[in-house]
């Protein structure tokens, strides 16, 4: 029969556990060495038993050294990053006061512009804050002038263009007002021609009744000699159908 699986716990019987100590213990040291020779490697193995003693094995002449590439390969990195880290957080912490100072700065250079917190200045920083601020009012002039005359010019074009739509407009309204001028006085023609008609017909009617016939003897009518008028001027008188006006009777 072979041997049956052993469960992997605490072994409680003390005699026990320490033969199975020295057995496991031989037995990872032999692993160990025969993994250096066979496989060219470098390998250190260090035990403690339960009561701090040490045992350890290396296949190197010095476990020190091998300690210390250990250490380099698993913890250099880690000192790496947290060297990097640091130099990074003492960057990040310089430029806040950098910038926390320069801040500062801008904001009492303002206070100054204004005209605040003037006394502590020397000639120089006051005459300096005046040619900034005559040069800033020069700037400030000078873009409002250049913004008037681009307002201008917009309020220029606008006008044209304005004056153009209004001229086709006029173009296009002038044609229909002819139109309707010339029949308002085409209307207004022929309403006057009726009535003329109208009146040259009254006028007609009424001249029936004035005219009379001639029958009576012209040579005295109402003390007016018609002796001396002309056979012409009495004939131009007369109707067409013999009648004279009212006037001459």
């Amino acid at each position: 029969m072979g041997r049956g699986r052993v469960e992997l716990k605490r072994i409680e019987n003390k005699i026990n556990r320490q033969v199975t100590f020295a057995k496991r213990r031989n037995g990872l040291l032999k692993k160990a060495y025969e993994l250096s020779v066979l496989c060219d490697a470098e390998v250190a193995l260090i035990i403690f038993s339960n009561r701090g003693k040490l045992y350890e094995f290396c296949s190197s002449s010095n476990m020190l050294k091998t300690l210390e590439k250990y250490r380099n390969c698993s913890y250099g990195s880690l000192e790496v990053n947290h060297s990097a880290k640091n130099i990074i957080e003492h960057g990040s912490h310089n430029e806040y006061l950098k910038l926390k100072s320069e801040y500062e700065s801008l904001q009492q250079y303002q206070r100054h512009l204004l005209g605040d917190d003037l006394a502590p200045l020397s000639m120089n920083e006051l005459e300096h804050i005046e040619h900034h601020l005559e040069t800033s009012l020069k700037h400030i002039r000078s873009t409002r002038a250049q913004g008037m005359v681009d307002q201008l010019s917009d309020l220029q074009a606008k006008e044209k263009s304005m004056l153009e739509a209004n001229k086709a407009l006029e173009r296009k309204v002038r044609v229909p007002i002819f139109f309707m001028q010339l029949e308002e006085i085409h209307a207004a023609s022929e309403h006057f021609q009726r009535s003329s008609w109208v009146h040259v017909g009254g006028q007609h009617a009424q001249s029936q009744g004035i005219f009379q016939p001639l029958h009576s003897n012209l040579s005295l009518h109402n003390g007016y000699n018609y002796d001396g008028a002309s056979s012409s001027q009495i004939t131009a008188a007369t109707d067409v159908g013999g009648m004279i006006p009212g006037w001459m009777l």
